[in-house]
């Protein structure tokens, strides 16, 4: 999952970078991340901070996880998340064993989120670099990936400024994989069930 924008803000913004159980400490700003900036296009997504906590408890567990937050202030204004493909849930891992990968040789890289204020300021890319530089430090990792949804052309709240990010995560390294599908279920804006999302994954050899 990607950033995009146009505007910057010129305040230094802190990282922090958190791994396994210190993930416990940023749970509630992290789910309210995620919430604000998975509202807009392409993932209008409906978010609960419950369904969050269980989902980010995933990086809890995981001893090898990475999450780089970015703060203005006291604010959490973007962050970035990675782990071993082997600590994601079956629906992440699926496709990649249907297709003969090993899964252990496979880093999977979460979301990349920044408020739209912050965005064109870098670090989408640094958050990019983080993370394969994260994933490279366990010497057995020899691919790292990333899925997104995909949206109809022609969906009706697409907005008329919106630009996908392929070109950046191609200008990255990364190769749009079309053999890896899987589906996520969340409810879009206005939903009360949750439905089935198609997600593409791009993929980079470390």
């Amino acid at each position: 999952m990607g950033v995009a924008g146009t505007g910057s803000v010129s305040r230094l913004l802190t990282p922090k970078r958190v791994t396994g159980d210190e993930f416990r400490s940023v749970l509630d700003d992290l789910a309210a991340l995620r919430i604000a900036v998975f509202r807009d296009f392409p993932y209008l997504y409906e978010g609960s901070t419950d369904y969050e906590k269980t989902y980010l408890n995933t990086y809890v567990r995981s001893e090898r996880s990475m999450g780089l937050l970015v703060y203005d202030g006291d604010r959490l204004v973007g962050a970035t998340t990675c782990l071993p493909l082997t600590d994601e849930t079956d629906e992440v891992q699926a496709p990649f064993r249907a297709a003969g990968y090993d899964l252990a040789s496979v880093f999977y890289f979460g979301e990349s989120l920044l408020l739209p204020a912050y965005r064109g300021s870098g670090w989408g890319k640094r958050f990019f670099e983080e993370r394969e530089a994260h994933a490279r430090r366990f010497g057995t990792y020899r691919l790292t990936c990333f899925c997104a949804v995909q949206r109809p052309a022609d969906h009706p709240l697409r907005p008329a400024t919106y630009r996908p990010l392929d070109v950046f995560w191609g200008s990255l390294g990364y190769r749009k994989a079309p053999e890896l599908t899987t589906a996520f279920y969340w409810p879009d804006l206005g939903e009360q069930q949750s439905t089935p999302k198609p997600m593409v994954f791009w993929t980079r050899a470390l």
